[in-house]
């Protein structure tokens, strides 16, 4: 075990001192283009490439690796955390790279599978159809005729991320011991959020089982697919799907060129997302065009679930409520919704923050029409006119917020025209409907009367054992501060100035005790005098300047 634990610890020093060369070398280019910047501006019509902080931050994280540009591509949709300035610069971390040889891929496929490649596929393709930072895809033809795509783990990537994880935590938690003062930003809580999710997005056994729960919520839908996943083949690394013959919808010309309806694939795409969001919880966190494919008769299809998005009822409550108020430009239903997201129930800037929020529709909405393609923008900034009042906001809306934002974009080139709020609409008034629903008033009143039957049975038991522990003396009181770090540097002051006075009293007691006893003592009427007006110019300051 000791052997085990000094490995790992030697391969946490060499990762460390990876992170930390590459960390210098980037520091050392940013000042040596800084200076040369600051030279050339005094000699005319020389003029050197240099990087922005922003570029440069993306250049370090992409030369890190994919555990950081993942960091990186979430910290890109976290405005709580990051300057618009920084973040627009991390929107273009990808997550592209480089292929690795055949002959490994071809093994770790064997190992996982159990059986040579040729048991399992009648055709392999042995060129890689794409490679990410996490897995390599390969396209294929299983022996009864099935097209799939294989998509095989990196070699030792899930060893080099929990490295890069474990380091990135202790840095967190040295950050957060180190600043109490960026307690607001909860960098420990934001870098165990991110490794659980990393960590889930690693083993693809569980994006099998979401496309198990997208397969199920749309199955008799015909505008929308799901590729089949064929568990069999399916493990921690390895993962085998149904191919998907479809148009890329990168743009307007090229879905119109194959005879594709643009008004139609939006439409339902739109529907899709918002059948995840606002009546299952549950939707596909990365919808961008490389993840979809159009078919034949404009039908939708989604591939790629690893990263996915969990709603709690709260949080769908609140997205219907809020696409209410926004088709109806109402600030005060986008308020309250907001808040109830927040769990403030009696927020005393209430008002306040009404009037940013009306003043932000006002500067978005250039008319009386309602545009849906600023949704996502409105919900941007509303998210930030809430950071101004210190409200936390749930992790999970921001990666809502993105889905929609990449929605957003992709109908704004593909169908520019096309009004979003008539299909977006019908599903948040249907949820908000369903809240209140009879069936569901009454299930709510029966569990309320059932918590009240509860208080009152036992209470009697409760008061008693309080009683009694406040008889005994064990009745404890935690007190919690908003702000340690303040409350340490207050008692600090005070310690001090309390011994200062202690000391100032000391030496004119014992001045006046050694004139008492030996009255040529000089150094006694010095320590004598010098106290009396330390002590007087100390009651003057309390006087005139208060109690400080």
């Amino acid at each position: 075990m000791r052997i085990v634990n000094f490995y790992i610890a030697l391969l946490n020093l060499r990762r460390a001192f990876q992170i930390t060369c590459i960390l210098i070398k980037h520091l050392f280019i940013e000042m040596r283009d800084h200076w040369q910047w600051y030279f050339s501006r005094k000699r005319p019509g020389v003029r050197h490439r240099v990087y922005s902080t922003p570029q440069r931050l993306r250049q370090t994280i992409e030369e890190l690796g994919p555990t950081y540009v993942k960091f990186g591509q979430i910290m890109a949709d976290r405005p709580d955390m990051v300057s618009e300035k920084f973040r627009m610069e991390l929107k273009k971390l990808q997550s592209k790279a480089e292929p690795f040889d055949n002959e490994t891929a071809f093994a770790l496929i064997e190992k996982e599978l159990g059986q040579p490649i040729s048991s399992v596929f009648e055709r392999f393709d042995p060129v890689p159809l794409a490679a990410a930072s996490v897995g390599q895809v390969y396209r294929a033809e299983l022996k009864n005729g099935a097209r799939v795509v294989v998509k095989i783990q990196r070699p030792f990537i899930e060893h080099k991320m929990k490295l890069d994880i474990y380091l990135m935590k202790y840095l967190a938690k040295k950050t957060a011991k180190a600043y109490p003062e960026m307690a607001a930003i909860n960098i420990v809580g934001l870098v165990d959020e991110f490794s659980e999710n990393i960590l889930q997005e690693l083993d693809y056994r569980l994006e099998a089982n979401n496309i198990k729960v997208f397969e199920s919520m749309f199955s008799g839908e015909p505008t929308v697919k799901i590729p089949k996943v064929y568990k069999k083949y399916t493990t921690r690394r390895l993962i085998v799907t149904e191919y998907i013959d479809g148009v890329t919808p990168d743009s307007r010309q090229t879905l119109e060129s194959h005879g594709f309806d643009c008004d139609l694939v939006v439409t339902h795409g739109a529907r899709a997302l918002f059948t995840m969001v606002l009546q299952n919880g549950f939707f596909h966190a990365d919808p961008h065009p490389g993840n979809l494919f159009v078919l034949e008769d404009n039908v939708v299809a989604f591939i790629d679930f690893g990263m996915v998005g969990v709603l709690r009822p709260k949080d769908i409550n609140f997205l219907a409520d809020f696409t209410v108020g926004f088709s109806k430009k109402d600030s005060l239903i986008i308020t309250k919704s907001l808040l109830e997201l927040c769990s403030q129930q009696f927020f005393v800037y209430e008002e306040e923050l009404s009037f940013d929020i009306h003043r932000m529709l006002m500067q978005n909405f250039t008319s009386s029409v309602v545009d849906m393609q600023n949704f996502s923008r409105v919900m941007q900034r509303s998210v930030e006119i809430l950071m101004k009042y210190d409200l936390q906001i749930p992790t999970g809306i921001f990666m809502l917020i993105k889905t929609l934002g990449t929605l957003e974009k992709f109908a704004q080139e593909i169908a520019p025209e096309l009004d979003l709020a008539r299909i977006v609409l019908p599903y948040a008034r249907e949820c908000i409907q369903s809240r209140y629903a009879p069936r569901r008033i009454a299930h709510e009143l029966y569990e309320t009367a059932v918590n009240y039957t509860l208080l009152l049975r036992n209470l009697p038991n409760q008061v008693g054992e309080i009683l009694y522990k406040l008889k005994e003396g064990k009745i404890k009181h935690d007190i919690k501060l908003n702000d340690e770090h303040i409350f340490t540097i207050t008692i600090r002051r005070m310690t001090l100035r309390i011994a200062y006075v202690l000391l100032l009293i000391g030496l004119f007691i014992g001045a006046s005790i050694l004139i008492v006893w030996d009255n040529s003592q000089r150094f006694g009427y010095f320590i004598l005098y010098l106290s009396s007006i330390l002590i007087l110019l100390l009651l003057v300051r309390w006087i005139l300047f208060g109690r400080k």
